[in-house]
């Protein structure tokens, strides 16, 4: 990949954490986001001149103005977002309380909408750009939750960012910015530290490949997207699950 600015949300673990790391590697520069900044520091040591760490709260209008405006400081320009940053719930709808509900509309859903809006106000002049937005194919399944799958509280947020994602395609395409999302299928993050292991059994038989996806291999689908390989793509929603949904 040329030498591209790039803010990743999640950094602190999971695809988020594989994403910096890979990116690092092509030679990109980074901006890593994330509400965990102890866990930052600690998962992405060093001081690299193509590194650099924001804490903050991607449901805070004030935090995703603050990283986009510090990452265009550090490298002079943004040229693309990549979101993974997001807050889980397994709480069945007979055990889902509004409050719940409403943090996880709040992180996953206004927080989605916050930071494209503010990497999309930098990226506009520009007349260039990438964002990638994280759904789930939890949305094409109707899971239910409970043993650590995604209830609907979550399943309704990543629902709503598919719906965000086009919607920003379709407005931000004349500025010349593409906007895709990837569907990951399940993956071996701390998200599914909560499954049995008759859960874990019987989700890999829906798996051709007989195995969940690795960090690296969706995080490598986002990077797939912010790149001119993917230059006439946009409003997309790719599916990285294994095969685990065919139809």
């Amino acid at each position: 990949m040329e030498e591209k600015s790039v803010l990743v949300t999640g950094a602190a673990s999971g695809i988020g954490l594989a994403c910096v790391g890979l990116l690092l590697k092509e030679g990109a520069n980074v901006a890593a986001f994330d509400i965990q900044g102890d866990r930052m520091a600690q998962e992405l040591p060093g001081d690299e001149a193509r590194l650099l760490r924001i804490q903050g709260d991607v449901s805070r209008s004030e935090n995703c103005e603050a990283a986009v405006t510090e990452a265009v400081d550090r490298f002079g320009a943004l040229d693309a977002l990549i979101h993974w940053g997001a807050a889980h719930s397994s709480a069945r709808w007979d055990e889902l309380g509004a409050e719940e509900c409403n943090h996880i509309m709040s992180v996953n859903v206004t927080g989605t909408f916050l930071i494209a809006q503010a990497a999309a106000r930098h990226m506009t002049p520009r007349g260039q750009g990438a964002i990638v937005l994280c759904t789930s194919t939890s949305v094409l399944q109707g899971v239910t939750g409970g043993d650590g799958q995604g209830g609907p509280a979550y399943v309704a947020s990543k629902g709503a960012v598919i719906a965000l994602t086009r919607s920003f395609a379709r407005a931000l395409g004349p500025h010349g910015i593409r906007v895709n999302a990837v569907s990951p299928g399940i993956t071996e993050t701390a998200m599914i530290a909560g499954y049995t292991d008759e859960q874990r059994a019987a989700m890999l038989r829906r798996f051709p490949l007989g195995r969940f996806a690795d960090p690296d291999e969706i995080a490598n689908a986002g990077i797939y997207l912010i790149s001119d390989k993917s230059s006439f793509m946009t409003g997309e929603i790719m599916q990285v699950n294994g095969g685990s949904n065919f139809g």
